[in-house]
């Protein structure tokens, strides 16, 4: 990571993996930056001592959910023009697709609970 920052550390590190990279993230992220764990890949992370956060550079910590996010018909709408109007403007790119037939969804599953893939997995009618 610091070679694609010029050694500068994250203002934002996007944690979706869970315990194996947990401390990597800390490590990751400037001082006072933030740490977004959305996601556990390889297992919760548990047992944190607060005091790292302080080690780390007075790092802060979230764990968001959509529900709290998306909680009533009006913000779900909201947040999906902002992703839909960012996706036809170009400022969001979407990367790392696999497309399978509806036919092939088995096959999909397999793939996905394997983690043999990244990213959107989509199954086209």
């Amino acid at each position: 990571m610091l070679e694609l920052t010029d050694g500068k550390k994250c203002p934002v590190v996007y944690d979706g993996v869970g315990q194996d990279t947990w401390l990597t993230s800390l490590d990751s992220v400037a001082p006072r930056g933030l740490v977004v764990s959305f996601g556990n890949a390889s297992g919760p992370v548990s047992g944190v001592n607060l005091g790292i956060l302080a080690q780390k550079g007075s790092v802060y910590v979230t764990r968001p959910t959509l529900g709290t996010y998306a909680n009533n018909a009006q913000n779900l709408q909201a947040m999906a023009d902002e992703l839909f109007d960012m996706l036809a403007s170009g400022k969001l790119k979407v990367d790392n697709i696999q497309q399978y037939a509806l036919k092939d969804a088995a096959k999909a599953q397999t793939e996905l609970s394997a983690r043999r893939t990244t990213g959107s997995t989509i199954l086209i009618p």
